[in-house]
């Protein structure tokens, strides 16, 4: 599958983004999806993942409370809202997907191209 992501910006400390990722081809719903991001000098890192069915979500400490992951198989379409950023949150998301069952960066075959998010504070 291919994955192409979209939504990144500037936005100030408090305010939302809407990153969505779409899928190119047939079985996107075959697949769980993630969004990882990697900050400036830091190691790409875990941020939200979907189950196929969208039913089960997973969500990293650190955007607890703030990030929602959605899925609409058919639109082929996976998001991340973002709510209430923080200077922190600054980084290149990826979305990516796997037709495993663990959401392990290692385990996702698939990656889309990255798109980036500035908080200002």
């Amino acid at each position: 599958v291919q994955l192409q992501a979209s939504g990144g910006g500037l936005v100030q400390a408090g305010g939302s983004l809407r990153l969505s990722c779409q899928a190119s081809g047939r079985t996107f719903r075959n697949h769980i999806m993630g969004w990882f991001r990697q900050a400036p000098g830091k190691e790409r890192e875990f941020v939200a993942g979907i189950s196929r069915s969208g039913t089960s979500t997973y969500y990293a400490d650190s955007i607890k409370g703030r990030f929602t992951i959605s899925r609409d198989n058919a639109k082929n379409t996976v998001y991340l809202q973002m709510n209430s950023l923080k200077p922190e949150d600054t980084a290149v998301y990826y979305c990516a997907a796997s037709s495993g069952i663990y959401y392990r960066d290692a385990d996702f075959g698939s990656w889309g191209q990255g798109t980036l998010v500035t908080v200002s504070s």
